[in-house]
């Protein structure tokens, strides 16, 4: 598509992609959390997180990580602003199934980190945010503001995981996420997606007064059933958002499609390797 034919369907200034956010969350949910489980295992596995662990999970989304951290005996709090996110995870998290009993050692808070905070409890020993950064113009900012407010809810030498995209050459969604780019490039939109670079995680570490202390790589590779599935998955990322508004949902999926091509393989599923890297800080 050329940036003229881009232009034709400009909306109104300030105007948003009109979403079905709780469709989107089940798209999350069902298709897409699960592809960042290696990274989850791998940082788990490196930490020891067991029943010694209270862990402050930011953007906890629909609530797999968690999940994943409470099956290991840890003591987990999720935090997240999307109610439809929320929902799910309580859903996964909180069931209300006849003969369940209720999970002391799990809660679930809508709004920002502060408001997990508990008079008299002691302080968190692992804050993790695992939405990676690295592919949104600006996501580093936001991600600052929730580890001022964290922090001091963890332990002195608590550990704080960061997670973000690897170097583009190594992930195979980016030559999808460059569609983000093309799209949105018209409004010129602060959240269109960029590459990754190589201190992003080190960059939002250091602003935010944390200390690193290790690091890691991990492959996780992008595996779905069909395209349309791909598509769905990609789009609940909300990396796509600027470029639907720049354009429409009915554009976006076509340019996705063709860009997934590449990747479908003769069985109809689409598989990108991928490497996503983790950055280990302590709070002082």
């Amino acid at each position: 598509m050329t940036p003229t034919l881009v232009r034709q369907h400009l909306p109104h200034a300030g105007a948003k992609p009109r979403v079905d956010l709780r469709a989107r969350a089940r798209d999350w949910s069902e298709i897409q959390e699960r592809m960042l489980v290696p990274l989850y295992e791998a940082v788990y596995e490196r930490l020891e997180v067991g029943p010694a662990t209270r862990l402050l999970g930011l953007g906890c989304g629909s609530g797999l990580s968690l999940l994943m951290a409470a099956a290991r005996g840890a003591s987990v709090t999720g935090v997240d602003v999307s109610p439809e996110r929320m929902t799910l995870a309580r859903e996964r998290l909180l069931p209300e199934a006849p003969g369940t009993r209720a999970r002391p050692d799990i809660r679930l808070v809508d709004g920002s980190p502060r408001d997990t905070a508990v008079p008299g409890a002691p302080g968190y020993t692992l804050v993790t945010a695992f939405e990676p950064i690295g592919c949104l113009a600006g996501d580093s900012e936001g991600l600052g503001g929730l580890l001022a407010e964290a922090a001091p809810l963890a332990r002195r030498g608590a550990a704080v995981v960061l997670a973000g995209w690897g170097p583009p050459e190594r992930c195979a969604t980016a030559s999808v996420m460059r569609v983000a780019t093309k799209l949105a490039e018209p409004l010129r939109h602060s959240g269109s997606w960029r590459p990754a670079c190589r201190d992003d995680l080190e960059d939002v570490a250091q602003r935010a007064g944390l200390k690193p202390d290790g690091s890691g790589r991990v492959a996780c590779p992008f595996g779905y059933a069909d395209v349309d599935s791909a598509v769905r998955g990609l789009k609940s990322t909300g990396l796509f958002d600027a470029a639907m508004t720049a354009t429409d949902q009915v554009q976006v999926d076509k340019e996705l499609t063709e860009a997934l091509h590449p990747h479908q393989r003769q069985d109809g599923t689409v598989w990108m390797p991928n490497v996503f890297r983790y950055l280990i800080a302590r709070t002082p």
